[in-house]
C-alpha cells in the first residue's frame, strides 16, 4: 500500500508540469487567437460598370468592416455588375501604407501606387473600405466563388493573355502579387511599386481586350498592426502604473425603412427599469437583426419608432418614440421636437414629455444623457409621478427626418451655450473689472492742494468754525 501510494505521489509530481505547461500554452493561444482578431486590412473595390456602389456606402473614421457588412457591399457588384472579378492579393498590407507611400499633395511621380490610383480615378464604381476585419477578408474568396458559381483560378500575366474571357461566363481570377516573398530583403516603397506594377499590367490587358471586369485588391494580414498592450497582458499580469484602458463598443444604429431609410436611433447604452430593477437593452437594440419594429410609422409630419421587446420584466413591452415635424414661420424653417416617449406593457401605457428633444429638422439631435434620473439632466418627464419605469439613455442621438442613407446629418446638441465654466469666468471677470473701474474712479477724485505756505509771507491762518 505505502509503495501504490509512492507511485500516485510520483505520478502527481510528474503530471503537474505537464498541466501546468498545457495551460500556459492555452493561455498563449488565446492571447495569439484575440491579436489575430484585431488585426485589419484595406479592401479596395473597383469596377467598369457604373452605379454599383452608392454613397451610403461610406463609412465613418473608425469603423471596422465585418463579414455581414462586407456582403452588403459585394452583393451589388457581383449580382449587377460584370462576371469577371480579379481578385489582387497581397501578403501584407494596410492602410498607413496608402498614407506614406502615396503620392503626397497630388504629386503622382511620388506615388507607390499609380495604377491603382489611375484605376479608380477612371473607374465608374468605386470603393474604399480602409480596415476590414482580418476573418472576412480570409473567406472572401470562398465567398466570391460561391457567389459566382466559379472556381478560382491562379492566373500570372502569362496565363492571363493566353486566357479568352467572356461576359457572359463567370470567372474568379486569384493573382498573388509578387515581391512579397522576399519583401524583408526590399524597401516597402519598393515592394509595393512592384505590386502596382503588375497591377497595371493586367489592367492594361482587360482594356486591350475590352472585358468588362469587377477588381479588389487586399491582403492576408497587416503590414502595422498596432498592439494593445492590455490587451496582451491582461491574462498575464498587469505591470507596475499601467492602465488598463476600456474600449468603447460602437453599435450600429436603429433604422427604420420603408421605401429608404427613414428614422435613425443611436444611443452608447440604453437601460431601463421597473420597479427599481434595472435592465441594460443596448445589446438586445443594436446591431440585431431581428429587432422587432412593428408598429414604427413614417411620413412628412410625423414619425414614430416602436421598439419591441419579449420576455421584458417577464412580460411584453413596447418603447415607442414619436417625433412631430412642424414649420415655424419665425425662423422660417422646420423643426421637429420628440412629443412622447410610451411604455405600453400588461395593457398599461406609461407616458413620458420629451419635449425638449427638439432641433432643426434638416439636423439630428444629440444629447449626452436623455433620462429621467434629475442627475442626468431630466429630459423624461413622466406626466404621473411617481413612476414605477425609469429610462436612461447615454450619448442619445435620433434623426426621423431628412434622412440620407444610414448615416445621422449634423446633430443640433442639448448642451447649453453658458456652460458652468462660462457663467463662472463671466462673473470673474465682472467682479474683476468692478474693482478696476472703483479704483479707477478714486485716482481720479484725488485732488490737489490749491495753497501752500509761503515762508516770507503771513502764514496761513485757518479759522477753526466752531
Amino acid at each position: 500500500m505505502a509503495a501504490t501510494a509512492a507511485a500516485r505521489l510520483q505520478a502527481g509530481t510528474r503530471q503537474a508540469p505537464a498541466l501546468w505547461q498545457m495551460r500556459w500554452l492555452l493561455l498563449v493561444l488565446v492571447a495569439v487567437a484575440e491579436a489575430e482578431a484585431e488585426q485589419q486590412v484595406p479592401l479596395v473595390l473597383w469596377s467598369s460598370d457604373r452605379d454599383l456602389w452608392g454613397p451610403a456606402a461610406n463609412t465613418h473614421e473608425g469603423h471596422i468592416t465585418s463579414d455581414m457588412q462586407l456582403s452588403t457591399y459585394l452583393d451589388p457588384a457581383l449580382e449587377l455588375g460584370p462576371r469577371n472579378v480579379l481578385l489582387f492579393l497581397q501578403d501584407k498590407l494596410s492602410i498607413e501604407d496608402f498614407t506614406a507611400y502615396g503620392g503626397v499633395f497630388g504629386n503622382k511621380q511620388d506615388s507607390a501606387f499609380s495604377n491603382l490610383e489611375n484605376a479608380l480615378d477612371l473607374a465608374p464604381s468605386s470603393l474604399v473600405l480602409p480596415a476590414v476585419d482580418w476573418y472576412a477578408v480570409s473567406t472572401l474568396t470562398t465567398y466570391l466563388q460561391e457567389k459566382l458559381g466559379a472556381s478560382p483560378l491562379h492566373v500570372d500575366l502569362a496565363t492571363l493573355r493566353e486566357l479568352r474571357l467572356n461576359a457572359s461566363l463567370p470567372a474568379l481570377l486569384l493573382i498573388r502579387l509578387p515581391y512579397t516573398a522576399s519583401s524583408g530583403l526590399m524597401a516597402p516603397r519598393e515592394v509595393l511599386t512592384g505590386n502596382d506594377e503588375v497591377i497595371g499590367q493586367v489592367l492594361s490587358t482587360l482594356k486591350s481586350e475590352d472585358v468588362p471586369y469587377t477588381a479588389a485588391l487586399t491582403a492576408v494580414r497587416p503590414s502595422r498592426v498596432a498592439r494593445d498592450v492590455a490587451m496582451v497582458t491582461g491574462g498575464l499580469g498587469r505591470q507596475l502604473l499601467q492602465k488598463q484602458t476600456v474600449s468603447a463598443v460602437v453599435h450600429p444604429p436603429v433604422s427604420y425603412n420603408d421605401t429608404a431609410p427613414r428614422i435613425l436611433f443611436w444611443a452608447q447604452n440604453f437601460s431601463v427599469a421597473y420597479g427599481n430593477h434595472w435592465e441594460d437593452l443596448t445589446s438586445l437594440t443594436f446591431g440585431v437583426q431581428d429587432l422587432n419594429l412593428t408598429g414604427s410609422f413614417w411620413n412628412d409630419s410625423v414619425a414614430r419608432l416602436s421598439l419591441t421587446y419579449e420576455q421584458l420584466f417577464g412580460t411584453t413591452v413596447t418603447f415607442r418614440f414619436i417625433l412631430a415635424n412642424r414649420f415655424y414661420p419665425v425662423s422660417a424653417r422646420h423643426w421637429f421636437t420628440m412629443e412622447r416617449l410610451e411604455i405600453h406593457s400588461n395593457g398599461s401605457v406609461t407616458y413620458f414629455n420629451a419635449s425638449q428633444v427638439t432641433g432643426p429638422s434638416i439636423y439630428s439631435f444629440h444629447c449626452e444623457y436623455v433620462s429621467c434620473l434629475g442627475k442626468n439632466g431630466d429630459l423624461l418627464v413622466p406626466r404621473v409621478r411617481p413612476s414605477l419605469w425609469q429610462m436612461t439613455l447615454q450619448h442619445f442621438q435620433i434623426q426621423a427626418f431628412n434622412v440620407t442613407g444610414e448615416q445621422f446629418s449634423y446633430a443640433s446638441d442639448c448642451a447649453g451655450f453658458f456652460s458652468p465654466g462660462i457663467w463662472m469666468g463671466l462673473l470673474t471677470s465682472l467682479f474683476m473689472l468692478f474693482i478696476f473701474t472703483y479704483g479707477l474712479h478714486m485716482i481720479l477724485s484725488l485732488k490737489t492742494m490749491d495753497r501752500f505756505d509761503d515762508h516770507k509771507g503771513p502764514t496761513i491762518s485757518l479759522t477753526q468754525i466752531v
